[in-house]
């Protein structure tokens, strides 16, 4: 599940990360309160105004403005409540902003006059090829971080953690190094780095990125943004982030498959599949590809394949206008292909007019019985037995 900014910084404060004094406003006059607020708390004398979507490149976009009075407040406000946010990560259909935060700044001197600021990159995640969680980093962040991994790579460093033992002292200790602190800078960054690492484990996530983690002018280290994403599988530990879930910011396709407790990702190709099984759709979406056509969609039924789940994932496909077939491709195991087969026709007959060819493949359980049942349904549906007969199906659709 992903988080907005203000939510990722809700959960890194809890831990004791230090993050900008910040509040979300839906409206203008509420910008303006919550300005006042921070004002009256931290002395601050600029603020940051910040568009809240699923997706980064926000202040490239437009989406992020720092104001220096509580006029600029209210009228940026104005102008990113309710705009169309286009980044490099919302596609060129941009995303609608309904929220803001309005947020501490920290682009302040110090106690000589000096501004002496540095913006570092900073992640933490699981690397899977060694099982270990990763702090990924770097010297150079801010809004070009992309950039820099492509044309300066020596400078994206790596932490690798234990997570039987938790990150240690040392390795804190070698990230502030490596990004160049010294003092209290120095001090205050193995500390942000542990509660970082802490934050992660503690709320069962599967990212945090922070870009930047800000070194202000008087050398505290803040989390001046935050991309979270917690694992849905452990939700259940943490009642406390259920109402975190943005509907908004989802498909609504997906939103809708997971009340059916359909595993659906929505592509960008031509032809649907449904499959069982998340290894056999990746194989699916392999053969959709040699045959000419494109992946339209991710769709794992899982081992509840029965006509009502078969007759969600058809309606939930043919939602998309791109889609020119479908191809259900199911293995029998725990499912048995002549009951797939049946739910088949049945939401076949249930939906009515399917304008698309639908190909089965059925192999496994009761596979021939399955492929018996389609044939002599009396319905446009072609059915496979071999990936190689899917195949040349998909082809001959599509040609």
């Amino acid at each position: 599940m992903n988080l907005h900014e203000y939510q990722g910084k809700q959960i890194l404060s809890g831990f004791g990360v230090a993050v900008p004094e910040g509040y979300v406003a839906f409206t203008p006059d509420e910008a303006v309160t919550a300005a006042n607020k921070i004002k009256e708390k931290t002395g601050t004398t600029a603020w940051a105004v910040k568009a809240q979507i699923h997706a980064g490149g926000r202040g490239k976009g437009g989406g992020v403005k720092i104001a220096k009075s509580i006029e600029e407040v209210k009228q940026y406000a104005k102008e990113i409540i309710g705009m169309q946010l286009v980044t490099h990560q919302t596609g060129p259909e941009g995303k609608k902003v309904s929220k803001i935060l309005v947020e501490q700044g920290i682009y302040y001197p110090n106690d000589k006059g000096e501004i002496d600021i540095r913006e570092f990159y900073m992640s933490v995640l699981l690397n899977r090829s060694t099982g270990r969680n990763i702090i990924m980093y770097s010297p150079k962040g801010g809004m070009d971080i992309e950039t820099v991994a492509v044309e300066t790579p020596e400078l994206i460093f790596k932490e690798e953690v234990d997570p039987g033992t938790g990150i240690m002292p040392f390795q804190t200790r070698r990230i502030a190094f490596n990004l160049g602190l010294e003092g209290k800078a120095f001090k205050q960054m193995t500390k942000f780095v542990a509660s970082l690492y802490n934050a992660y484990i503690k709320s069962d996530s599967t990212m945090f990125e922070i870009n930047p983690v800000f070194k202000t002018s008087d050398d505290l280290i803040f989390a001046a943004d935050s991309k979270v994403k917690l694992d849905d599988d452990a939700l259940f530990r943490h009642p406390e982030y259920k109402d975190m879930r943005d509907l908004s910011e989802e498909e609504e396709t997906e939103i809708e498959a997971g009340k059916f407790g359909l595993n659906f990702v929505k592509l960008d190709g031509n032809v649907g599949c449904m499959v069982n099984g998340a290894g056999l759709a990746m194989a699916t979406m392999d053969i959709i590809k040699l045959s000419g056509g494109n992946p339209a969609n991710f769709l794992d039924v899982g081992g509840k394949a029965n006509a009502e789940t078969v007759e969600a994932g058809f309606r939930i496909i043919l939602k998309d206008p791109n889609v020119k077939a479908i191809l259900i491709n199911i293995f029998g195991g725990i499912v048995r292909c002549d009951r797939v087969a049946q739910g088949v026709v049945d939401a076949y007959k249930s939906i009515g007019n399917i304008s698309v060819p639908v190909i089965v493949r059925l192999q496994g359980t009761n596979n021939v019985e399955g492929k018996q049942i389609i044939d002599e349904s009396g319905l446009k549906v072609k059915g496979a037995i071999t990936l190689k007969e899917a195949a040349d199906l998909v082809k001959e659709v599509m040609s």
